[in-house]
């Protein structure tokens, strides 16, 4: 995938010192790593830095925003520009620095509580308008900062301390919700898998518009072997349905197939219809087949899509905002902010009405 809007193969500006080589080392800040011994976090860590250069960028044109969360110590981690925001707030801070600064490359780090519960109002907006940023969500089906209560993920009747007869609630799907927002590029990637992982982050960044990554993170702390079915050597193979363009959907021993009804099914792949066997087509604009791809996961993980769900086109907010600006200046100039702020009717205090405990207003 290569254009001149893309990051990974943009060309250098005239006359400008040619960029460092940078290795990922050169991506490593000196914080101290602190998450719990074995978490997941660590594994995503090290994939991102050794992608980082693969961007072609100066590290002062990478940026990386986070909300609260165990996942959202990365901007520490990272020798780049970034931004420790609050709850929740991440996407609408990043939409502002993308709106602002088309040419830095942000990025968004989160988790499934910071994402999508009290940020999922912001994350659904960013999605619908298709801002440039990567929004990387770690999900391990809990609150870790927190110490282990119930996240918007968390299966029903997960017993956590703060819910300790069981959640009675349904748990979110994100890449459902994220391709009910019209996502224009959504995927699923695992921790423990780093050429997979790394493969995304090159697919995320050369898109133009909001990337969604769902990163299956496991919590060995507070909600261990969570995706226990992908990450065993017997039963992986068979649980995982990698998503390549273009090509079926089967695992080892499942296939997906159509049914006469349009809907989705999985069966034994021995004894499946190859005419119904789907092949993905993450370039359609309908996102109905991905939506119905990312129901599939149900129940507890028995089958479960890993790749990306949709890559389309569709317009880019920041760009429309940048050519609708450049038409009001067009019809109006420039403009001046001093000009703008005593201009039309202003307010000034007359000694003699103060006296008298009035204000007389000029037009």
């Amino acid at each position: 995938m290569s254009s001149a809007t893309d990051p990974l193969s943009a060309p250098r500006e005239a006359g400008r010192e040619p960029l460092p080589v940078l290795k990922a080392k050169d991506f490593k800040s000196d914080q101290e790593v602190r998450w719990c011994p074995g978490c997941g976090d660590y594994a995503i860590l090290a994939a991102v830095q050794g992608f980082l250069p693969e961007l072609g960028l100066r590290r002062e044109k990478i940026v990386f925003v986070s909300g609260i969360g165990c996942s959202s110590r990365f901007p520490y981690y990272l020798n780049t520009y970034g931004f420790h925001s609050i709850h929740g707030r991440a996407p609408a801070i990043a939409t502002g620095l993308a709106a602002a600064r088309p040419d830095l490359s942000v990025w968004v780090v989160t988790g499934d509580g910071d994402a999508l519960s009290i940020g999922g109002n912001h994350l659904i907006h960013a999605l619908r308008r298709n801002v440039n940023l990567n929004i990387l969500m770690f999900n391990n089906r809990i609150y870790g900062l927190t110490k282990g209560q119930y996240s918007p993920t968390s299966e029903s009747g997960k017993v956590t301390k703060s819910t300790p007869m069981g959640s009675l609630e349904s748990p979110l799907n994100p890449i459902s919700l994220a391709l009910g927002a019209e996502a224009s590029f959504v995927a699923r990637t695992l921790d423990s898998d780093r050429a997979h992982l790394q493969e995304v982050l090159r697919e995320a960044a050369a898109h133009r518009g909001t990337s969604f990554v769902e990163i299956y993170q496991n919590c060995n702390i507070f909600n261990d072997n969570a995706y226990a079915p992908m990450k065993n050597a017997e039963s992986r193979h068979d649980v995982i349905l990698p998503l390549e363009h273009g090509k079926p959907v089967v695992s080892a021993s499942q296939a997906v197939c159509a049914t006469d009804g349009g809907s989705l099914r999985v069966v034994e792949r021995a004894t499946a219809e190859p005419a119904r066997i789907i092949r993905h087509d993450a370039h359609h604009p309908d996102p109905a087949r991905a939506f119905a791809l990312s129901r599939l996961d149900q129940p507890a993980f028995a089958h479960v899509p890993v790749g990306i769900f949709r890559q389309v086109d569709r317009p880019n907010y920041e760009e429309a905002l940048t050519e609708q600006i450049e038409q009001a200046r067009q019809m109006e100039g420039r403009g001046e902010l001093g000009e703008l702020l005593t201009s039309g009717h202003t307010w000034w205090i007359d000694p003699e009405a103060e006296s008298r405990g009035s204000l007389r207003a000029s037009a």
